[in-house]
């Protein structure tokens, strides 16, 4: 397991986090997205990034546990799902999670590093993409980017389908970029959830919301997460947004 580049303790959920950081080689001040299950995924990112780095002076926030996806000290079902499961009693912990992105780490990275503080990205794939979600359809997104890569929209019985039809009844005018994804030969449950997202997104249609769609042939919820994250890394920061105009409408 690589040394973090610092740890952070976290009044909102009680853990100190792992937190691994890549910077650009060119000079700043540099976007930046934070991108969960660090402790695997941090290196996946930084490659993807680095990919296209001319085109991309993304600053590359891996926040982690010291611990991978089978270690006692993740917490990734607590702090990444937004409602309980019967069979996860310590779930449900994704509001807590996203105060500590927002109230204590992204605070901390404003200090350490000259990054633009109006473009804010996240990034999870599977449980993580659940919490990019979750994070994206708030009465007030804290994030601007958002990389959900096979999403696992069937927890708690597909809850977060509901939290997108709140959202747009709250806020149809909702501004963001949202990138999702998913193998062609990743589970029937997961594509199909993926296209009921997909679906509904069509049907409510949230003006200032750019989605992009990808999915991925020959590639299933194991070895999608490469093209997952380069494709989106791409299209959410390769190219100019108009996310920060519509911020301070």
């Amino acid at each position: 397991m690589p040394k973090p580049t610092f740890t952070l303790p976290s009044p909102e959920t009680g853990t100190e986090y792992w937190i691994q950081v890549r910077k650009p080689k060119a000079p700043g001040p540099w976007m930046a997205v934070i991108v969960l299950d660090g402790d695997d995924m941090f290196a996946p990112a930084v490659k993807a990034r680095d990919a296209a780095a001319s085109r991309m002076p993304l600053l590359i926030v891996g926040v982690g546990y010291g611990g991978s996806f089978s270690k006692p000290v993740n917490k990734r079902a607590r702090d990444y799902t937004p409602v309980r499961a019967h069979d996860e009693p310590s779930s449900g912990g994704a509001a807590k999670f996203r105060a500590f992105l927002k109230n204590t780490l992204w605070p901390e990275l404003m200090r350490r590093y000259p990054i633009r503080d109006e473009l804010r990205g996240i990034a999870g794939y599977s449980l993580g993409a659940l919490l990019v979600l979750d994070a994206l359809f708030q009465p007030e997104p804290f994030f601007t980017h958002h990389l959900a890569g096979s999403p696992s929209i069937w927890w708690g019985h597909g809850k977060i389908l509901d939290q997108v039809g709140a959202a747009h009844a709250r806020q149809p005018e909702l501004p963001g970029k949202l990138f999702l994804s998913v193998g062609k030969k990743d589970t029937e449950s997961m594509i199909r959830d993926l296209a009921r997202l997909e679906t509904q997104l069509g049907e409510l249609a949230f003006p200032n919301l750019e989605v992009t769609v990808r999915r991925f042939p020959g590639k299933n919820h194991f070895n999608c997460l490469p093209i997952a994250f380069a494709t989106g890394l791409a299209e959410l920061f390769g190219r100019p947004t108009k996310i920060a105009k519509a911020r301070k409408r």
